[in-house]
């Protein structure tokens, strides 16, 4: 399992890499934007952990913007800001998790372990998928069509950009047309912990995609407002 650690601060490296490395893990470490993209370019890991605060005018959260739009993977956004506004500003740009500092080598560990699982439920991560994605299971829902492995939907066969986290959602309220999920449901079965306590996140969430899939975002055709209660994805558009 590789790791690409953005960080500028050694003594923090030098505490945490060794014990990772003792749990199976690689680990590479850049202290710049500029230096954890080239890093990350060249070794293609399975997972980056970013500080808030790097070397340079580029931070953390402009390498998560970045990957979002470059490569999506999994990320675990570090850092010392406390305000819950930090927090959820983190994960709505693209980070899958947030351990804020200090914090114990146990915790990364369990963390890392915990966000690797849920992003493997949408990833291209079968040996026997790989490079063959004529045995992939295909949705089709309406004018959509929707490609797990590849975290790829298209609208009428026009390719749509949507981010990490409202593919997430898409996926889990398109498997079950009609099936009525709860903010807090969605949350953790789609999102995953790192976000619990933030319900009305899925909100805005739920608009940026609606934006990308819907003719007429107040007459939406695909993913329905149940007023009271939270959210599923029409069934109508599910046969």
């Amino acid at each position: 399992m590789v790791i690409v650690w953005a960080e500028d601060e050694r003594r923090l490296l030098e505490g945490c890499v060794p014990f990772l490395e003792s749990e199976g893990y690689t680990v590479h470490s850049a202290p710049s934007y500029a230096e954890a993209v080239a890093l990350a370019e060249r070794v293609k890991p399975d997972l980056l952990i970013v500080d808030w605060m790097l070397d340079g005018k580029l931070t953390g959260l402009d390498l998560c913007k970045h990957n979002e739009r470059s490569w999506r993977i999994p990320v675990i956004m570090v850092t010392a800001k406390e305000d819950e506004f930090d927090k959820v500003l983190a994960l709505e740009i693209g980070a899958d998790d947030y351990i804020q500092k200090p914090f114990g080598l146990r915790e990364l560990n369990a963390r890392m372990k915990a966000v690797l699982r849920r992003t493997k439920r949408y990833s291209h991560s079968d040996e026997r998928d790989e490079g063959d994605p004529s045995v992939e299971t295909v949705l089709s829902r309406g004018e959509l069509t929707i490609y797990p492995c590849r975290h790829a939907v298209k609208k009428s066969g026009v390719p749509l950009d949507l981010t990490a986290t409202e593919f997430k959602l898409l996926m889990k309220l398109a498997a079950h047309p009609g099936r009525v999920y709860t903010r807090a449901l969605l949350l953790d079965e789609a999102l995953g912990e790192a976000f619990l306590g933030f319900e009305r996140t899925v909100d805005s969430h739920i608009r940026n995609l609606r934006r990308k899939l819907e003719d007429d975002q107040s007459n939406p055709d695909y993913v329905l407002t149940v007023y009271g209660v939270g959210y599923k994805f029409n069934e109508e558009m599910g046969r």
